[in-house]
């Protein structure tokens, strides 16, 4: 009966490690793939017309600011 009881705390401190190092591993894939957090590709080259694009959807600035920018960006 000792060896089984021995046994099952053995794997309880396994999957107890598992997740304490999954858990940390997903957390740093989250702070450092993403790049700032924006949700885009760190890799990936933007126009300055998109990321204007970006900026206005997610709320940063006003429509007024907007359109002067994008007026400013086709000259």
């Amino acid at each position: 009966m000792m060896g089984l009881g021995m046994g099952f705390g053995m794997l309880v401190l396994i999957a107890f490690w598992a997740v304490l190092i999954l858990g940390g591993v997903w957390i740093a894939r989250g702070m450092f793939a993403q790049g700032s957090g924006t949700g885009e590709d760190p890799g990936s080259p933007s126009t300055p017309r998109e990321i204007l694009d970006r900026r206005y959807a997610r709320g940063e600035i006003t429509r007024e600011e907007y359109d002067g920018m994008r007026r400013d960006l086709e000259r």
